[in-house]
């Protein structure tokens, strides 16, 4: 089966007699799936599973064919328009590949694509800009402390950053201290923020290690309610030290 034929299925579960629930979704009502299918993706890759990756980008693929088939109906565009619109950016930004020009560098890259940005009219007054305001909060403070480090707005040692991040620690405790909701949870922010810069100067995600420690702890407190119910006990009649108990169990049998 080729693309065609993908763009011609689409086209007709939105036809007249086509699917009731596919000819009713809009560019909006198709936003929360297109994230699903995003992150289902994501955990694929994670998982390292071939057949997954495969199903999931073929999911995530059908979200975008969808998003065509409505603009193609609106007689806005269609998908050759989308396809040749990123294959002439792709070209565009990388003269060191399909032009003569000679970067060696990833920040000789990233450089001429902010110029290039520049010359196609997405003129910023801030670095900052670009960055979108709905990306998940981790994610997003992770792209804006890298554009600020871009022009060197950043640390020259992690030990410096973990010294600040002892510093918000300690105001967060003042905050505790204080009982006032507003700074608790503005220090808290400030961890949270400083965390994030310690994950970006070390090279690491912060979005994935926390989806990879989500994972763990899943699988850590299922081991503890299937051993609980093996043994005939209800998680809430057990005391917090027998579920410890449980839990450390767990992390041995995951080493």
């Amino acid at each position: 089966m080729d693309f065609q034929e993908l763009l011609n299925i689409m086209e007709k579960l939105r036809s007249e007699k086509g699917c009731p629930w596919d000819k009713e979704q809009t560019r909006e009502s198709l936003k929360p799936f297109i994230i699903e299918e995003s992150y289902e993706l994501i955990e694929a890759i994670e998982e390292g599973d071939p057949e997954k990756i495969k199903e999931e980008l073929g999911d995530l693929l059908f979200q975008i064919v969808f998003q065509c088939q409505i603009a193609k109906e609106k007689n806005e565009f269609e998908m050759p328009d989308v396809i040749g619109k990123i294959s002439e950016k792709m070209i565009t930004r990388h003269p060191h590949v399909f032009g003569k020009a000679n970067y060696k560098t990833t920040d000789e890259v990233l450089l001429h694509w902010e110029e290039q940005k520049k010359r196609e009219g997405k003129i910023r007054t801030s670095i900052l800009e670009g960055v979108p305001e709905t990306l998940p909060s981790l994610l997003r403070a992770y792209r804006l402390q890298d554009r600020a480090a871009q022009v060197g707005f950043d640390w020259d040692k992690v030990e410096e950053v973990l010294r600040k991040l002892d510093e918000e620690i300690k105001e967060f405790k003042n905050a505790v201290d204080t009982k006032k909701r507003n700074e608790i949870e503005d220090e808290l922010g400030d961890i949270l923020f400083m965390i994030v810069n310690i994950s970006r100067f070390i090279g690491v995600n912060p979005e994935d290690a926390l989806r990879k420690t989500i994972s763990k702890f899943i699988s850590r407190f299922r081991y503890i309610e299937n051993t609980a119910a093996n043994q005939g006990k209800n998680l809430t009649d057990m005391t917090l030290k027998e579920m410890d108990v449980l839990w450390d169990e767990a992390k041995d049998k995951k080493k």
